[in-house]
Formats: structure tokens, sequence, C-alpha cells
């Protein structure tokens, strides 16, 4: 069988320039987020009833992310085979305009990990960005959460595509086939892993959050100081303990499917 087959080709270094621009974007979502206090009650499950929605059982931020989710449905978001909405998506409602035809490149399937994402920022990202206050901007605050939440969904989603491209290496594929057929997932995790990659990925995310977390003067200067936008350190952990570990998980589930059908 020919598992190289394909309608459109894909390569590690065009789907690294994408992961490396996403960097940009969740760092920013970061910092904007970080302006914000905390806001313990937008994370609170029933904490308040909405109008016409007294039923619903979830928090803020959750009813928040969903009403969001349904406008962008209507436009054709989650049709996009990058973009997987934390809504169940029977709750969504159909696309207004036209379908666009996306290049068939991924396998079929239904890998979703978003309440694993939603998890982790909500109970170990938020706490340690935010000061640990009340400043009642609640809906602002829930706007950036939903910014970021999307953009780290995005990425670790992406994953699929990485896993796609090296599996049709036909250097790697003997191996990956024989690794899938064994359903052997430590193995295909270390045939995917590039330690050298992943060193160098959290090396330039540390210079990215030291860049972007200055004030800039007029003249275009800035200095490094203690008085950052964001916790550097914060960054590098969200990639090293839950970026790239779920990356990875959402790679591993996809292989294990790529057979098939």
């Amino acid at each position: 069988m020919n598992y190289l087959s394909g309608t459109e080709d894909i390569s590690l270094g065009k789907l690294r320039d994408t992961l490396i621009r996403l960097e940009d974007t969740i760092i920013f979502a970061l910092i904007e987020r970080a302006q914000f206090s905390y806001n313990e009650p937008v994370y609170k499950a029933g904490l308040y009833k909405y109008k016409g929605c007294e039923d619903f059982e979830g928090s803020f931020l959750e009813y928040f992310l969903q009403e969001s989710e349904k406008l962008h449905a209507k436009v054709r978001r989650y049709q996009s085979p990058d973009e997987y909405p934390f809504t169940e998506r029977h709750l969504l409602p159909d696309p207004i305009i036209p379908a666009i035809e996306y290049p068939q490149i991924l396998k079929p399937n239904d890998i979703n990990i978003n309440a694993k994402i939603m998890e982790f920022y909500v109970k170990h990202i938020i706490p340690s960005l935010c000061a640990m206050d009340d400043d009642q901007n609640y809906g602002s605050a829930a706007t950036r959460d939903v910014t970021c939440l999307q953009a780290l969904s995005q990425r670790i989603h992406y994953g699929k595509f990485v896993a796609e491209a090296k599996f049709r290496d036909p250097k790697d594929q003997p191996k990956y086939i024989e690794y899938i057929k064994a359903r052997d997932s430590k193995a295909i995790e270390e045939l995917l892993t590039n330690k050298k990659v992943e060193e160098d990925l959290l090396k330039r995310l540390k210079r990215k959050a030291l860049i972007y977390g200055q004030d800039i003067t007029e003249a275009g200067d800035f200095t490094l100081d203690a008085n950052l936008k964001i916790n550097v350190d914060l960054v590098v952990e969200l990639y090293e303990k839950w970026v790239i570990p779920l990356t990875k998980e959402v790679e591993v589930a996809y292989l294990l499917e790529r057979l098939d059908n």
C-alpha cells in the first residue's frame, strides 16, 4: 500500500515557519491577558446566570467561549483543518457562507484535546500569569482568555500536520508503520522527537518573551530590565510542560489512526 499518497505536499520547513509565527501570537496574547487581574469569578462554574441562558452550568469563560465560537462557526472557522472548537460541534451552527475546498492533507480523524488545554490554562497559566486580585474586568479578561485558548489549541493541534509530514518521510516511514501496527506509542513518540529542535524552541521563546515584554521608546530603543509585561519563565514553562507534551500526544494519537481505512 502507498502511504505516501496525498493531494497536497507538506514540508517540515513550512510547518515550522507556521509554528514560529504562532509563538508570536501566543506570547502577545498572554501579554494582553496579563494586564488584567486573575478575576477568579470568571472561572467559577455556575457563579453567574445569564439572561436567556439560566440553565447554563459552566463558568463565565465557558459561556463567553461558547457564544464566541457560535459566531465563528457561522463564518466557517471550524471547517478549516487547523481549527478546533472547545464547544461540542453539535452545539455550533452551520456556516452562513459557502464552504472552502481545503486540500485533503490529513487522514480523517476526530482528535480534539481542548478539554486538557482548558484545564492547564485555567489551573496553571492564569494564576501564574496575572496578579492575584479582582479588578472586575471580567469581559476584558474573558476576551483575552478566548484569544489565548484558541491560539494554544491551533498550535497544539498543528501536531497532526507535523506528524503527517514526518510519516511521509520515506526514510522513517517503515519504522512508523512498524510501530503503528504494534500500537507502540512510546516508540512512535521517540521517533517523532527531535531534542535539538525542542531546545532551540525554548531558547527562542525566552528571547522573544524578553524582547516583546519590553517598552520600546520613540527612538526604537529598549533596555532589558525587571519591569517586563510578562513572566519570561512562564512562557518557557508553558511550552516545556504543556504545549510540547500535548502536541506529542496529538501527534501520537493521529499516527495510531494513520493506517486505518
